[in-house]
């Protein structure tokens, strides 16, 4: 997945290829735009919001745009292997005064859906292969193809995708206490939780001083170190396992944080 510096959408469709060997990976990303993957090798785990979901190889998976996720990539002993396509607001608008109609009601599908594995899915990804070191003005003329072929594809086997593609709407303002408690845990900018909640910055920053009668770095530093108190006491893990789980980028800043606030560091192991 991309994990971009900004919230800005795609301006052309993107093709990527994934091998990433026999590494254990796992991060997170802000999903901006709509996402068609296929795993080759390996497994992976994503979550998104408070829903957890497993994949495995030969799995296709649609990721709708406007998400935090976190994931884990595990590899098989060839590594891990997949392919994705990045489907641009543009190439959308352009296709939808053609075929946006037929998918005018709201999407009631999953942020991160299992396709069926139907053919044509399969015939398509084959046909992926060649653009996988492609440059120049006639090769992105032919990816914005495989990406409408693919929109194509996804409206005649997966409707449902189809409510999610041709919706264009930014994210609505929704219950900024719901989506705290849901996301506090991803290491993501104010902008991006802003954006996600339907705010500008500074509207986020009211509103969450309004619900919480503090700020939002004060809160999420102070809840993050009260979900990992309880795993670490009554779950007995240790400070390792969980620091970057929790949205913290460095160990040591965890445990010295850890410290000052329970008066001693992340060490202790629960016993039954």
């Amino acid at each position: 997945m991309l994990n971009t510096g900004d919230i800005r959408s795609l301006q052309k469709p993107i093709i990527l290829f994934n091998n990433y060997g026999s590494d254990f990976i796992e991060g997170e990303a802000f999903v901006t735009d709509h996402i068609f993957s296929y795993i080759i090798s390996g497994t992976q785990e994503i979550w998104s919001g408070n829903q957890t979901y497993a994949f495995k190889a030969g799995d296709y998976r649609f990721f709708r745009r406007n998400q935090l996720t976190k994931y884990v990539k595990r590899p098989a002993p060839q590594g891990f292997k997949s392919i994705a396509v990045h489907i641009d607001q543009g190439t959308l608008r352009e296709m939808a005064a053609l075929y946006g109609n037929h998918h005018k009601s709201p999407y009631q599908g999953k942020e991160v859906e299992l396709l069926k594995p139907y053919s044509s899915l399969e015939s398509y990804v084959n046909s992926l292969t060649p653009y996988s070191n492609g440059s120049g003005i006639y090769e992105e003329a032919l990816v914005s193809l495989k990406a409408k072929e693919l929109v194509l594809l996804l409206l005649q086997t997966n409707p449902l995708v189809g409510q999610a593609l041709f919706d264009f709407s930014v994210p609505g303002k929704i219950d900024l206490v719901a989506f705290m408690n849901t996301h506090y845990r991803y290491n993501v900018g104010l902008d991006r939780m802003a954006y996600l909640t339907g705010r500008s910055l500074s509207t986020f920053k009211r509103d969450f001083k309004r619900a919480f009668n503090t700020t939002a770095g004060r809160w999420l530093t102070k809840r993050r170190l009260e979900e990992a108190n309880y795993l670490i006491t009554q779950k007995g893990k240790t400070a390792s396992e969980i620091y970057l789980d929790l949205g913290f980028e460095d160990l040591s800043h965890f445990s010295s944080a850890y410290k000052k606030i329970f008066g001693t560091s992340p060490s202790y192991r629960w016993l039954p």
